[in-house]
């Protein structure tokens, strides 16, 4: 009902939208202009009459215009008229009218009085020729009314429209009321009685009683929405379970945890105590025995056999060697549990500092180090400085016999991060022990080629790591080894390393 009431409030409104601009747009501006147009022909009749009575031409000039605005108004009109037959009709005796009065005594007039006087044209002006120009007012008059006649109808239309459109309004009140009374009280008795009851047994359950059983009441699709809520509630009961059962489980978990927590902080304070029992009290007696075996060397040297002089160097080279590794074990311990703080560190004046710890080293085997512009970024600044140090210094410690060590340090940025090059032309790595080299104590060549403790390279993950960084060696290298590593760039820092400008040379170094 409310669709077909839709569709006849629907074809209603268009026909009075159309009535409605048809009165506007039309009746009203034709009656307008048929007015227009008798205003114009009284004017032409009245210059006409005033020419003919002193003979100054400039009393023709209403009769000029008359006759344009004739012609504008007849043409507006005629686009106005479309299909009315009637005052299409009416229009056109009105423009012969006009024209046959023109031709008939206008003209004539005009005519005369130009060519034998006022007076002359005054005599043409008489009962005819009055009567003629009343035909054509009566004229006029004729299609005024059909105009009249054509703009009521069309405005009886537009009113019956719209009462009509009223009333189909209102019916459709009436219907969508009553619809939705009929809707309401069966809601109530085919929805809202058994969802109720379903939400009381469910507020039931939600309130703790799960062993509740759901009853299947109402109609079929509240039926099935109760059998599925009684499945869930089956199921939270079973889940209930195994949820008390493995809060149970996790308790005792975190009672293993606690306990394991509490031993894993023994442990901690047991290295703590390790360490500074290795930073003072080994260190004491190793010194003893290496000041005591070097004291030995250089005063009993060449006095006893060969042998004996073998021995002492043993010592002391082992002594020497405990130290280091001591040191190298406490740097490695204290990474990220003794700090100082991040500060914004450059690490252009941390090369200089670098190359200043790493000369000798160069000296001795001749090479050479260079880096392009670096960026600035967050660290701390005597982590940083060992973890470049340790890096120039194993390129200069496993140089080429063959060519001088050359290293380069070069950044660039990716996405978030810088990534920081460290390139040497050393004697490299093979790719199958790239990640060895960065564990503790892992050597890839004898002590007596290479010296040291092992422990640099992983040092230098170590800080890496701290840092929120990684390092890896760089595969596919024509020569020697390139070791990357990133570091995170600095917030509000957007300026790129130079990396195509002039590298920053060791001035004081070269091969």
């Amino acid at each position: 009902m409310l669709a077909l009431v839709a569709i006849a409030a629907s074809g209603t409104a268009a026909a009075t939208r159309s009535q409605v601009d048809t009165l506007a747009n039309r009746a009203t501006p034709l009656r307008t202009e048929s007015e227009a147009l008798l205003t114009a022909l009284v004017d032409q009749e009245t210059s006409v009459r005033g020419f003919a009575l002193n003979g100054n031409e400039q009393d023709l000039q209403p009769y000029t215009n008359g006759i344009a605005e004739e012609r504008r108004l007849t043409d507006a009109m005629l686009a106005l008229v479309e299909d009315e037959q009637g005052i299409r009709d009416r229009l056109q005796r009105v423009t012969e009218g006009a024209s046959a009065w023109r031709r008939d005594v206008a003209e004539p007039v005009i005519a005369t009085v130009r060519s034998q006087g006022a007076a002359a044209g005054q005599a043409l002006v008489n009962d005819a020729s009055r009567q003629q120009f009343d035909q054509l007012r009566a004229t006029v008059e004729a299609l005024q009314a059909e105009i009249r006649v054509f703009r009521n109808e069309t405005a009886d239309q537009a009113k019956s429209s719209s009462n009509l459109l009223v009333v189909l309004l209102i019916a459709a009140t009436l219907i969508v009321l009553l619809a939705g009374v009929a809707l309401l009280v069966s809601l109530r008795r085919m929805v809202i009685e058994p969802l109720t009851g379903l939400a009381e047994q469910v507020r039931a359950v939600a309130g703790g009683q799960y062993d509740h059983p759901i009853e299947t009441t109402g109609p079929p699709e509240l039926a099935t929405l109760a059998v599925d809520v009684e499945g869930m509630r089956r199921k939270i009961a079973a889940d209930l379970a195994e949820v008390r059962e493995a809060r149970e489980r996790v308790e005792w978990v975190n009672g293993q945890l606690q306990s394991q927590a509490e031993e894993l902080m023994r442990s901690n304070r047991d290295l703590e105590q390790f360490a500074y029992v290795a930073s003072h009290d080994l260190q004491e007696p190793l010194r003893k025995v290496a000041s005591f075996c070097q004291l030995l060397q250089r005063r009993y040297a060449g006095q006893l056999d060969e042998r004996a002089d073998q021995y002492i160097a043993f010592a002391v080279d082992g002594a020497q060697r405990m130290q280091r590794l001591i040191n190298d074990l406490l740097a490695f311990s204290r990474i990220g549990r003794m700090t100082a703080g991040f500060t914004e560190v450059d690490l252009n004046v941390l090369m200089a500092d670098v190359a200043s710890q790493t000369e000798s080293a160069r000296n001795y085997a001749g090479g050479e180090l260079t880096w392009d512009e670096l960026p600035t970024v967050l660290g701390e600044q005597a982590l940083l400085t060992t973890l470049l140090a340790n890096l120039v210094s194993n390129s200069m410690k496993f140089r080429h016999p063959d060519r001088p060590p050359r290293v380069h340090i070069s950044a660039v940025r990716v996405d978030d991060e810088w990534e920081i090059s460290c390139r040497d032309n050393g004697i490299g790595v093979e790719q199958e022990f790239a990640d060895k080299i960065f564990v503790i104590f892992q050597r890839l060549h004898a002590k007596d080629s290479y010296p040291g403790t092992g422990i640099g390279l992983a040092i230098a993950k170590k800080i890496v790591e701290y840092h929120g960084g990684r390092i890896w060696v760089a595969p596919d290298v024509d020569e020697g080894t390139v070791i990357r590593f990133t570091l995170p760039v600095l917030a509000g820092r957007e300026d790129e390393p130079a990396g195509e400008n002039e590298p920053v040379r060791d001035s004081e170094v070269n091969a």
